[in-house]
This record gives C-alpha cells, structure tokens and sequence, in this order.
C-alpha cells in the first residue's frame, strides 16, 4: 500500500513532503497543477512524507479517510493521464 495526497494539499502545495521522500516519488508540473501527486508504483511505504504535511493531507493508502478515498485513484491517474487526473481534482475542488 501506498501514500495518497487528498483534498487538503490542493492549493496549498507545500513542498515539504517532496524534499523528505527517500525515492522523490512525489511530483507535480510547476504552474499546471494545484497539488502533488505521490507515483504509486514509486512509493515505498515509508511514511516519510507524512509527518511533514503542514495541512495533513497524505495518507498511507489504507487510512485514506472516506470523503477522499477518491485520491488514491487520482494520484494514480496522474502518471497516466495528466489531464483526466487535473480535471478530477478541479471537479473536487472546484478553483
């Protein structure tokens, strides 16, 4: 099981999450993206990233709350379809 970034990090973005992960499995595209997105074939459970979030917005994949399981599927997304994966976030978000 994976890290999942949800609901809290949109807009928000603070990088602190990205400079403590072990294998830079976290990414996002500077000035198309309102949030980071965790690779779930990347991730390797540590849990580093977790702590770091100011706004507590990552999740081991198991512990995702359920007004955002939908996230696990969207940081997924994001590494095979960009747009889809923006597109879902501005429809839970709208800006």
């Amino acid at each position: 099981m994976t890290y999942v970034i949800a609901e809290p990090c949109i807009d928000v973005m603070d990088k602190a999450c990205v400079s403590v992960c072990p294998v830079d499995c976290i990414h996002f595209d500077e000035g198309l993206d309102r949030t980071l997105y965790i690779d779930p074939n990347e991730c390797i459970d540590c849990g580093a990233c977790e702590p770091e979030c100011p706004v507590n917005a990552i999740f081991s994949g198991d512990s995702v709350p359920s007004e955002w399981t939908g996230f696990t599927d969207i940081n997924a997304l994001w590494y095979t379809d960009k747009d889809a994966a923006r597109a879902a976030i501005n429809a839970a978000k709208p800006a």
